[in-house]
């Protein structure tokens, strides 16, 4: 445990010093007069999770994409309109915008135009995380609003990207080999549709046989059961971790993956990869380990890219510039 304790040591170091002009834990206190900007998002949140628990598995998403799609944590993710981060494919499925919207509105009833619709989805995420089942943590604040989202900028890793391109396409922005593993932990309340894992199921590599990496029960359940090999299970929905734990946050997706149950070749993949194996071990190990890691990787994640004011704006709506 020793080794385990000096990375989370590392990591709050890591956090602690990524910071970009003022955003800063407790940036808006006193800023809404006597209202608690986060009590009212997390209220919110919490009133949405009571009927609708995979709104955490929405935020998670809509955060990573908005955050590591173009490497900005600016909101741009949200802007509508042709040739917008929404148009582009690694985004057609991601939810959660409604909600960013209605939190927006109370907090402009409260105090118009002081809250970025950047920092609603940081918060909303953190407190939907603690919802499902994570530790809390705090989230820096005092992001602008980017001005402009384009699908030109959006570049997401595929589903089928390799270990060594994933570690790579993460190193650029900071994150550690470890870290990486712990970002794809996000998976632990995701899901996926059939056809994204058919070729794996039925015709892998073009051998007309499943990947062999799979487990062969867990195959024959997915095959017969969800994602038969007709087009009209294509959008069918696959949870990525186990079904009784997919709508909480916690290391049941690692110990998924160590029994070959993997369901996205790059979840499988981490499981078995020298560079990455070791990890997925330990965090299948101790759900403790995994989830104080997540936290503090999650606001690392969303420190990229921040924007000052003079280089962004305090949006009125989310869903479009001033």
């Amino acid at each position: 445990m020793g080794n385990r304790a000096a990375i989370v040591a590392l990591l709050v170091l890591s956090v602690i010093n990524f910071s970009y002009g003022e955003v800063t834990v407790g940036y808006y206190g006193g800023k809404c007069g006597d209202k608690d900007v986060e009590s009212i998002i997390r209220g919110i949140v919490q009133a949405r999770f009571q009927y609708d628990p995979d709104i955490v598995a929405f935020l998670l998403r809509l955060q990573f994409h908005d955050c590591l799609g173009d490497k900005k944590c600016d909101a741009s993710l949200l802007l509508r309109g042709q040739n917008s981060e929404q148009t582009a494919v690694p985004n057609f499925t991601v939810k959660g915008y409604d909600l960013i919207d209605i939190i927006k509105e109370a907090l402009e009833n409260e105090c118009p135009g002081v809250v970025s619709c950047s920092d609603i989805i940081a918060a909303a995420t953190r407190d939907a995380v603690v919802l499902a089942g994570g530790k809390s943590f705090e989230v820096p604040t005092g992001r602008y609003d980017g001005l402009v989202g384009l699908a030109s900028y959006v570049e997401l890793p595929a589903p089928d990207i390799s270990v060594a391109d994933a570690i790579a396409y993460y190193g650029q922005e900071g994150f550690s080999p470890l870290e990486t593993v712990v970002l794809l932990g996000g998976h632990t309340v995701g899901v996926t549709h059939c056809n994204v894992i058919k070729d794996r199921l039925y015709n892998h590599k073009g051998t007309q046989l499943p990947d062999p990496s799979l487990n062969a029960f867990y195959v024959f359940f997915l095959g017969n059961i969800i994602c038969q090999n007709n087009p009209s299970t294509d959008d069918m929905f696959v949870f990525l971790d186990s079904p009784n734990s997919v709508r909480t946050v916690d290391n049941s997706y690692y110990q998924m993956l160590l029994q070959g149950k993997g369901i996205l070749p790059i979840d499988n993949a981490i499981a078995f990869d020298p560079s990455t194996a070791s990890y997925v071990q330990d965090l299948a190990n101790n759900n403790d380990y995994f989830l104080d890691l997540f936290g503090k990787t999650i606001v690392k994640m969303g420190l990229l890219g921040v924007l000052n004011e003079n280089q962004g704006e305090i949006r009125k709506v989310c869903w479009k510039s001033n």
